[in-house]
Order: structure tokens, then C-alpha cells, then sequence
């Protein structure tokens, strides 16, 4: 294996992220949120960043996730912080598809 494809993380079959909704996975000891938006998949860190209250559980709307305990939303493409009470953006990783299976970069 090369450099470049030790820093990419196995995330799983592209087919197990459900179109507009979340998948959560923990992957090096991350928790880790996939969405398939517009069949484009994205990944964001799993937890809102103001409480830290698991994402999987919130709900998507077009291109944002909001949060199930305090409806902070978040744009899932950028990781943006878009309504209070979250004023931090959540991390966004890229995402590389091959052979039909997910990887993440954790930079």
C-alpha cells in the first residue's frame, strides 16, 4: 500500500448510506456522520458541537442536519454552524469512493 492510501479510512459499502437520511460509524475511535445527498456522500463528525449529542438522531432537511436535543442545524457540505445554539462549525472529512466502499480522511 502506498502513503496516500494509509491515510484513507475504510468506512464501508456506499450502498449502506441511505439517500437523505444518516448512517453513524465510529472509526478510530471517532464518531463519524455519513449522509447521501443528491447521491453524493458526505461525512461530518457524529456530534453536534454544542452538546455533543449524537447527529444520527437529528433529522436532515436538504443540505442540513439539525441536531435532536437543542435544533442547532448544521450544513452538511461545509460542517457550518447555522442556527443557535451551536456556534461551531462539526468537522466535514473528505470522502473518497472505490470500489464501491467509502474512505475517509481524518486530517
Amino acid at each position: 500500500m502506498n502513503q496516500e492510501k494509509n491515510e484513507w479510512v475504510d468506512a464501508g459499502p456506499a450502498a449502506d448510506v441511505p439517500e437523505e437520511d444518516i448512517l453513524e460509524r465510529v472509526l478510530e475511535d471517532r464518531i463519524v456522520a455519513l449522509y447521501k445527498l443528491n447521491g453524493q456522500i458526505h461525512a461530518t463528525d457524529g456530534l453536534c458541537s454544542h452538546e455533543a449529542v449524537r447527529l444520527c438522531m437529528g433529522l436532515v432537511d436538504g443540505d442540513t442536519i439539525e441536531c435532536p436535543k437543542h435544533n442547532a442545524r448544521f450544513h452538511i457540505p461545509t460542517g457550518k454552524a447555522l442556527r443557535r445554539p451551536a456556534k461551531t462549525d462539526i468537522r466535514v472529512y473528505p470522502v473518497r469512493i472505490d470500489s464501491g466502499r467509502v474512505y475517509l480522511r481524518f486530517r
